[in-house]
């Protein structure tokens, strides 16, 4: 069963649970229902993965078929509702197979980002203590690591021996489960040392599916998903809104704009936002021309720092910007209705969506409640620190309400990078940091990035007689410690002394500022 410890969570008071199944944002609905129910109506929509590691092309009911068989193969070897499967996967087939079949067993799926080192899985393996884990053999820099889950009863290595998992026939029907159960743990780094591990039920993850879907424009077009499954509003996009709307599935297993140029030339496909990373890096490839334009019809923007000056660029070549603001606790915010006045969507962060309350405190920070709020973390420390008695959560981050309601973030309490739609914890890199020779002081800070919304910069206080560390210096280290690639610094600068407040804490606002001076 799920090893989530006893008074982690904090679901909403009865009278609040009450009003979101009254208002319908709230049903008995599990996430293996939901994913019945759409896939018995959308059996023949396709479903292709765009990939020179693993590609694939079939329908949903090709997918369910895998997912029926492995979900029985689970069921055979002892998983059902509660148990807990983690799947690192990247954009596959295998990774749809892997959560549909949890789902139908009622067991806890935990996805973790395929570019995850050693370090954070470790982690999370040994925190939700699973039934199962899914890996590839290989990808990219990935190689499968099987002294990481030496203690995991059923391991699943794509390229190896996923299909032994496989019964020869697929389980029919769901095994039962609580609908306001944990469905899901995301976990995301934040400003802790490790990663938070988020709850979701069936009833909040179900919510924030269908509203989500409601959300988009109905003449999006044919979605190219290339962010990660292991990532929460990837995995949503990717294997849950699909089945919902009867839309089909095209993954990519990496970015590489010059792919998605040609798929939307070849198969007519379109990619409509995410973290501006990806749009940004799409316009300004040397093959963008107004052929591929003229198929970015919406570009919905979030999952990190979105600048103006991006979103009036996308605005000015004929691609309608909305823009939506959450995080993994809270998926779906705000948003700015794709038809909305353009000043509200291009420099506003949007509108409280249908069931969420938000209100700022005195210090501006935003607090949150709504029917997609997540149940808590697997750390009861950080429920309580997050979570007032009233169930408000505490976002981390600071906003301004116009006079109309419209919310714009302004800044971030919590210590967190955004790098492309990614947090990494600066605390983490900064404890990793201070293992290198030579370094007596390490601050980690984000600075602006027209590509990723921000990077990470590392400012360092050196011993007397060392010098600066290089870039390839300083991430060998960082590799050899097992941080994930995507957490390293991308620039180094040498101080005499940090600035400080009287209490000695470092004053990171006044490094970010005087970093930003050199750009």
């Amino acid at each position: 069963m799920s090893t989530i410890p006893s008074g982690a969570l904090r679901p909403p008071s009865a009278e609040l649970a009450a009003r979101y199944e009254a208002e319908g944002w709230w049903t008995r609905e599990t996430l293996g229902e939901m994913l019945a129910s759409g896939l018995g109506k959308a059996g023949d929509v396709e479903f292709r993965v765009h990939s020179e590691a693993r590609p694939w092309s079939g329908t949903f009911a090709e997918v369910e078929r895998v997912a029926r068989r492995l979900a029985a193969g689970l069921r055979d070897r002892g998983v059902g509702p509660g148990d807990v499967v983690v799947m690192q996967l990247p954009n596959w087939m295998e990774a749809a197979a892997v959560f549909w079949a949890s789902a139908f067993l009622g067991a806890v799926v935990v996805p973790i980002v395929h570019f995850y080192g050693p370090k954070e899985v470790r982690y999370i393996l040994r925190a939700t203590r699973p039934k199962a884990f899914f890996a590839p053999e290989r990808f990219g820099r990935f190689t499968f690591r099987p002294d990481l889950c030496a203690e995991v009863p059923i391991v699943g290595v794509v390229g190896r021996d996923f299909g032994a998992l496989l019964a020869d026939e697929p389980m029919s029907g769901l095994l039962p489960v609580d609908p306001g159960g944990p469905a899901l743990i995301a976990f995301t780094s934040g400003t802790t040392r490790d990663p938070k591990g988020v709850v979701h039920s069936h009833q909040t993850l179900g919510y924030e599916t269908r509203q989500l879907a409601a959300s988009y424009p109905p003449d999006r077009g044919r979605q190219f998903t290339v962010a990660p499954v292991g990532h929460f509003i990837g995995m949503v996009n990717a294997f849950l809104i699909p089945v919902l709307d009867g839309s089909p599935v095209n993954l990519g297993d990496t970015w590489d704009p010059a792919q998605a140029l040609a798929l939307i030339r070849s198969d007519g496909l379109a990619v409509g936002g995410g973290a501006t990373y990806y749009m940004t890096t799409l316009l300004d490839h040397p093959d963008c021309i107004p052929e591929h334009i003229a198929h970015l019809r919406y570009a919905g923007l979030g999952g990190a720092a979105v600048p103006s000056a991006v979103t009036t660029r996308l605005e000015r070549l004929g691609i309608s910007v909305f823009r939506a603001y959450g995080s993994t606790e809270h998926p779906s915010v705000t948003c700015t209705p794709y038809d909305g006045p353009a000043d509200k969507r291009l420099h506003t962060d949007g509108l409280p969506l249908p069931g969420v309350e938000l209100r700022l405190a005195e210090d501006g920070e935003i607090l949150t409640r709504g029917p997609d709020l997540c149940l808590g973390y697997t750390d009861p420390d950080l429920t309580r620190a997050a979570f007032d008695a009233d169930g408000w959560y505490r976002t981390g981050d600071i906003g301004a309400l116009d006079a109309d309601g419209w919310l714009t973030i302004t800044d971030r309490k919590a210590d967190v990078i955004i790098r492309g739609g990614e947090n990494i914890s600066a605390l983490e890199v900064e404890e990793a940091l201070l293992g290198l020779d030579g370094v007596a002081e390490a601050a980690v800070v984000g600075v602006p990035d027209v590509r990723l919304g921000e990077r990470a910069a590392a400012v360092l206080r050196l011993l007397p007689g060392w010098s600066a560390p290089g870039l390839a210096e300083l991430r060998l280290h960082l590799e050899r410690a097992g941080l994930a690639r995507q957490k390293w610094p991308e620039e180094i600068h040498a101080v005499d002394d940090l600035p400080r407040t009287p209490s000695g804490k470092v004053k990171k606002f006044v490094l970010r500022d005087r970093i930003a001076t050199l750009l």
